[in-house]
């Protein structure tokens, strides 16, 4: 284990003895704010009830990664082909991410309904924004002496895309990527909250109408490993994918 792994677990060790510490030296409620020891029994006593909830939100994740993915990259490859498409575009998808989340989720649910179609599209509108800019970002900044070679030896658009713009812009795609997979859970669970009948956003409005603060907690708990986990499988990818960098 390398130092800054050692010191970022050292941090989280001392948070959370402060935190336990805080609850039982004040004799906070637990419903109100309850200690890092009995959010951890929790998450494990309601794993039964947790993990088909994680199921479903991990689910709508997934689907909303795949469906940004099918809409970010030929959009932009399109709009770094067609610069005027891109200037005609570019407000919009502004537009889109300066609309907040909370007013497009009633909406999404009106239109498709309480199942899980709302969540995944949810999802994927707060995901494709990060992925389609990088992407777009990288095939902008490849190397002009490179281009000009590719031109002078001939080859056309498509060829240039997959031996030259697509290897250069990896690096710039996998970063969006993240980017986009560590924020994907707010768009699944913002949907649950709105409209939903199971997932972990679901539950976690159920807990707090119960005032079980303990339920809340270990539900953001599930979800944060479940970013972190996204987080991890990118990044092994982006390895694997992108040796040369």
């Amino acid at each position: 284990m390398n130092r800054s792994r050692v010191v970022s677990l050292l941090i989280v060790v001392v948070l959370l003895c402060l935190w336990e510490g805080y609850c039982r030296f004040f004799s906070v409620p637990d419903f109100i704010l309850p200690t890092p020891s009995e959010i951890f029994q929790t998450t494990v006593r309601q794993t039964p009830l947790l993990l088909p909830h994680a199921a479903v939100t991990a689910l709508e994740i997934v689907l909303g990664i795949a469906l940004s993915l099918l809409v970010a990259i030929p959009l932009a490859i399109l709009m770094f082909a067609h610069p005027s498409i891109e200037e005609a575009l570019s407000p919009f998808l502004v537009a889109s991410q300066s609309i907040p989340v909370f007013a497009l989720a009633p909406l999404l649910v009106i239109w498709l309904g309480y199942g899980i179609a709302s969540k995944v599209l949810m999802a994927a509108i707060i995901i494709f924004f990060p992925i389609t800019v990088s992407l777009l970002e990288g095939f902008k900044n490849c190397g002009h002496d490179y281009v000009v070679l590719f031109r002078l030896m001939g080859a056309g658009f498509g060829t240039r895309m997959k031996l030259l713009f697509w290897p250069w812009a990896l690096p710039f795609f996998f970063a969006g990527l993240k980017v986009g997979v560590t924020v994907a859970t707010i768009g699944a669970v913002i949907g649950e909250w709105v409209g939903s009948q199971q997932g972990l956003g679901y539950l976690m409005i159920q807990s707090n109408a119960r005032l079980r603060v303990d339920m809340v907690f270990a539900a953001i708990l599930w979800l944060s490993l479940m970013g972190l986990g996204m987080w991890k499988l990118v990044n092994f990818l982006e390895k694997r994918v992108v040796r040369w960098n």
